[in-house]
């Protein structure tokens, strides 16, 4: 076993240092001169071609092919479950410590290549700069603290100090075998990376399923898993169709678990199929899905309004408002309300947007034309339900790239549509609330819980809010995006998911399941 240090989230880099700017810029150039491959099925380490080829598109530059993926079939979907289990037979077995060594050398890889793995999110995926290395960061955390933590829930488990005469007792944590992970396009480094890993390390096997948005990122990391020698059949990469491809493993009964990211739609989706056994399965199937939010921020007149505004700002617009921990409701007591809607208005106002590879600007594309499309309507929506205090028109690259600019609405209602649907797009929605009671109030009444903020300098009003704020991550005077692994572990309530912990010392847990072994003397 590597002898280790304590857990260490990893570093940003600066990019206003010119020598990471230089360098961050010929890694875009090197990836540049990768685009247009193909990508096959990879079944077992065998590399499989179907024919059925599917073209993931620079959302920046929608002309710019970044590569074509293989889609699979249910017969691969068939093969690839077959192979996970035989890999299972022997990877379930495979000391904690061995499991674990395999990540913290992807790890090392991912440390050595980062800009490699920047520069694919940047052009695969709209990511800016910061936002590519946060991501690429992450998924070296995920790695490096779910390979500690596999160890640690293979050690002895502390039982009583009591134990019954001439019996000796032990729990011990074991894989539950095959499961298939739906990562999302958003973090599609991170949360795929952070997924799958969970799952290995813990002695299962996978299935990996790409987003239809990112499948050549989803591509790249399985190199990586290779690059490291994972056996073969421990992780399985099968890019396809979703109701087809994807709904038929999830009902296989073969399949064990189901780890998705995703809309809520979806999950909800996953979680029907999981629950119906099917002829020949012997477990109820477990899922572990995070599905989104509608997340608000509070503020009220004892708070920073300079900071607050930051906050929102930052929350709502950072990545184009596509992360599902962004803030798209600003909820403002009316003491303060129009001071806070113009500090946002002007803050907002300054964000430069634009083609992700210029390190220039603040923020990309949305990362699809069915997003593009989707915030738009939503843009339309909200001219009838309030007043847009910023953006709403048409992004002068929108021809090229599927640029929206950051789009601010005030006085919306707390019922209308722009304040309880999930638009995963750069639109604010600001509601006006009476005072703490009427903002806490409105903060909670969504059917989601994913996370909030609340700006306040009053303690007994900030010791509320962490009582009554009822979502899974809650931030007191700052921005509500960028938890980190180990730091905030990140899962919501409600339709926001399952409740799983991502980046906690419990999450592991979800891919594992405790036996009690009592031998007498």
């Amino acid at each position: 076993m590597i002898n280790l240090l304590p857990f260490k989230n990893e570093p940003f880099t600066d990019f206003t240092d010119e020598r990471n700017a230089q360098a961050m810029q010929q890694a875009l150039e090197n990836v540049e001169a990768q685009l247009g491959r193909d990508y096959p099925l990879i079944i077992g380490g065998q590399r499989v071609e179907s024919g059925m080829l599917h073209t993931s598109v620079n959302p920046s530059k929608f002309t710019q092919v970044i590569g074509r993926v293989h889609h699979a079939t249910r017969e691969h979907a068939d093969q690839a479950i077959a192979a996970a289990w035989k890999a299972f037979a022997t990877w379930q077995h495979v000391p904690a410590e061995q499991r674990a060594n395999y990540l913290h050398k992807a790890c090392a890889l991912m440390r050595r290549r980062k800009n490699e793995f920047n520069a694919w999110l940047v052009l695969e995926v709209g990511k800016s700069w910061a936002e590519a290395e946060a991501d690429t960061a992450e998924a070296i955390d995920f790695m490096e603290f779910y390979a500690r933590q596999a160890v640690r829930y293979a050690e002895p488990q502390p039982l009583t100090t009591t134990p019954l005469p001439f019996e000796t007792n032990e729990l011990k944590y074991i894989p539950l075998g095959v499961g298939i992970v739906i990562p999302p396009w958003n973090f599609p480094l991170a949360i795929l990376a952070g997924m799958a890993a969970a799952a290995v390390a813990t002695g299962n096997t996978v299935i990996l399923k790409p987003s239809d948005d990112s499948p050549v990122i989803a591509a790249k990391f399985m190199e990586l898993m290779e690059e490291v020698s994972l056996p073969p059949g421990v992780m399985n990469f099968l890019p396809g169709d979703g109701p087809t491809v994807g709904e038929y493993m999830v009902e296989h009964p073969k399949t064990r678990f189901i780890s998705f990211t995703g809309s809520m739609a979806v999950g909800l989706r996953i979680n029907e199929l999981a629950a119906k056994p099917r002829e020949g399965q012997i477990w109820i199937k477990r899922v572990v899905a995070e599905m989104g939010g509608k997340d608000t921020i509070v503020v009220d007149e004892t708070a920073d309004l300079d900071e607050a505004a930051a906050g929102i700002v930052a929350s709502a617009f950072g990545y184009s408002g596509q992360k599902c921990s962004a803030c798209s409701r600003a909820v403002i007591v009316e003491s303060v309300y129009d001071q806070v809607i113009e500090k946002v208005r002007e803050r907002a106002s300054k964000l430069s947007v634009g083609p992700a590879k210029d390190f220039g600007n603040f923020t990309g594309p949305v990362s699809s034309q069915r997003s593009y499309e989707k915030v738009n309507k939503y843009i339309e929506i909200g001219k009838t339900e309030g007043r847009v205090v910023l953006g709403g028109g048409r992004h002068e690259l929108a021809d090229e790239g599927w640029f929206v600019p950051p789009t601010v609405i005030a006085d919306v209602a707390p019922k209308a549509r722009l304040a309880q649907e999930e638009i995963f797009g750069p639109v604010l929605a600001i509601v006006k609330a009476k005072d703490v009671d009427d903002a806490l109030s409105i903060a909670n009444n969504t059917i989601y819980g994913l996370t909030g903020a609340f700006y306040s300098s009053d303690r007994e009003r900030i010791e509320r809010a962490k009582r009554d704020f009822h979502v899974g991550n809650l931030y007191i005077n700052r921005k509500c995006t960028g938890a980190l692994v180990d730091v905030h572990p990140f899962g919501g309530f409600n339709m926001s998911g399952t409740d799983s912990k991502a980046g906690g010392r419990d999450y592991l847990g979800l891919f594992l399941q405790a036996k009690s072994i009592a031998e007498k003397l």
